[in-house]
């Protein structure tokens, strides 16, 4: 199977449990706030649901996909940006977490288990220790999708700065 198809039905399973929060104009409040490099939260958020549903199911892992999806797709939930205000990259990183958890909960109906998604999605930096499967599968995933936004971020201002079109050496 193609990825491209591969993620079709990853993105058919998160709309199969969460459709409420991915259509809602509460979560696309998160398209306005820039994330990783270029992304936005929205679109970050929705990363880290399609690689937590791939790393489950890759992992044949018996878990509350439900759970697990609505804690990814809400982990970033903090609706504030950042990189405007008094709030230090270091501040926001400890932080935002527990910010994410009390919109969340304000927005929308979550188990224990997503709220504890939520929460602890920034170990080891916060030193809360994950309590379920599903919120290290989403810990594992969201450093994933980090790191490739981010690099796909730094590939492009290279191009942007070099005119290359690779990361090779320069000779």
């Amino acid at each position: 199977m193609r990825k491209k198809d591969r993620r079709d039905l990853r993105l058919e399973k998160i709309y199969e449990y969460a459709a409420d929060i991915v259509s809602s104009d509460c979560l696309k409040q998160e398209e306005r706030i820039r994330q990783h490099g270029s992304n936005n939260c929205y679109d970050h958020s929705l990363a880290v649901a399609v690689t937590s549903v791939g790393l489950a199911e890759s992992l044949n892992l018996d878990l509350d996909m439900e759970s697990m999806i609505k804690g990814a797709l809400l982990h970033d939930y903090y609706l504030y940006d950042w990189r405007s205000g008094d709030v230090s990259r270091w501040q926001h990183g400890r932080t935002h977490a527990r910010c994410s958890l009390e919109n969340a909960c304000r927005d929308f109906e979550l188990t224990p288990i997503s709220r504890d998604v939520i929460e602890k999605h920034m170990f080891p930096l916060t030193g809360e220790v994950p309590r379920y499967k599903e919120s290290v599968v989403v810990n594992v995933a969201d450093k994933i999708c980090a790191f490739r936004e981010v690099c796909s971020h730094v590939k492009i201002k290279v191009r942007r700065r070099t005119g290359r079109h690779s990361m090779a050496p320069i000779s």
